[in-house]
């Protein structure tokens, strides 16, 4: 890859982190924005384990256009994004949809407005599988068609690539991407980054590995009722290092002036759908450790099964997931290890 400053918003996020190390691992010079709403400062000190490089860091709020107006104005020299910086609890959305809104879709358009002023600028755009909701057909391809959104948190991705979509009709030498994840879960290897979900988790892993560690009592399965080999429904489980290695081969791609047209979409997952109980299982014989959970009913707004169809990206960006979702649950479950000792180190140090 080039050595142009490459920013990354969201930076300090689960995805966001992984993508920067894959970054630096390249000799990428990183400049995070984050204003640490979901995320800990923390991780840039993981990062720096990782990698030992600290990236630069800005704690600004996107959402402020004077701000996004004054970043660009001081760094002039940066016209290639990866944006990560959003809300993405789909509970919390349909409870407070202005508020995700604001955060998903103006962020966004303020920093379109700032590099569509710029030459040959480059944007990756954080996108999801939601967009397609129960397809017609499995896998998924990149042309199934994108249905109603099931809540405003979907939607703002919906959205979102449509405005990506517009502006790159308008400036041709605006470059755009869009990838569209699947289930990101694991950790780095090193467990000095993952995943940390505030509050209760919203997703099955983190629940997974709390519910191990003895934080969680038991772990709900949503509905086992399904049209699926056992009942649970079905995800593709990609680990958060091989969704990190392909926004690297995405950046590249549009460096490189390999694109078809200014503004392509992607699908990034295994290409193999597990269920509920498969995951369970998997994470049981990878660790040793017992999971007690229930099943329950199922879940408002959850759909049967989503895996995807990769080979788009498996042929044209020349990426593949290759770790294992053994390999997936392992991490997450070291990375659960590390969370607990440096929990009980701080709790330990305030009560001296």
């Amino acid at each position: 890859m080039k050595s142009n400053r490459v920013l990354v918003t969201g930076g300090l996020g689960f995805i966001g982190s992984h993508t920067v190390v894959a970054l630096q691992k390249e000799g990428v010079e990183v400049v995070i924005i984050d204003n640490l709403s979901n995320s800990s400062i923390d991780v840039l000190g993981g990062i720096t384990q990782i990698t030992g490089k600290t990236p630069e860091f800005v704690n600004i709020d996107l959402r402020d256009k004077s701000e996004v107006k004054n970043f660009f104005e001081e760094y002039p020299d940066i016209s290639e994004v990866i944006h990560f910086a959003a809300s993405k609890a789909v509970g919390e959305s349909v409870v407070k949809p202005l508020l995700y809104y604001e955060n998903n879709i103006s962020s966004l358009v303020y920093l379109l407005q700032e590099l569509s002023k710029k030459e040959d600028a480059k944007f990756i755009f954080s996108s999801s599988c939601t967009v397609y909701g129960q397809a017609d057909e499995l896998p998924i391809t990149e042309d199934a068609p994108v249905k109603a959104a099931e809540s405003p948190c979907g939607n703002t991705k919906q959205i979102g690539e449509e405005i990506i979509r517009d502006t790159c009709k308008v400036y041709s030498d605006f470059k755009a991407i869009s990838l569209r994840y699947f289930n990101p879960i694991g950790a780095h290897p090193s467990a000095e980054i993952g995943e940390l979900p505030i509050g209760t988790p919203q997703n099955l892993v983190p629940f997974i590995t709390q519910t191990a560690i003895g934080k969680r009592e038991k772990l709900s399965v949503f509905g086992d009722d399904y049209p699926t080999p056992d009942g649970t429904a079905i995800r593709d489980y990609i680990h958060v290092m091989d969704l990190a290695e392909a926004h690297v081969k995405a950046l590249g791609r549009l460096e490189e002036n390999k694109e078809k047209s200014n503004y392509e979409i992607f699908n990034l997952g295994t290409g193999t759908g597990n269920s509920v109980l498969e995951v369970i299982k998997s994470f049981e014989k990878s660790t040793g450790k017992k999971l007690p959970y229930e099943i329950t009913e199922r879940r408002e707004g959850d759909i049967v099964a989503a895996y995807a169809d990769t080979t788009k990206a498996n042929e044209e960006l020349g990426w593949k997931a290759n770790r294992s979702l053994d390999d997936a649950l392992k991490s997450a479950w070291k990375w659960q290890n590390v969370v607990k000792e440096r929990e009980e180190k701080e709790k330990a140090e305030n009560e001296s």
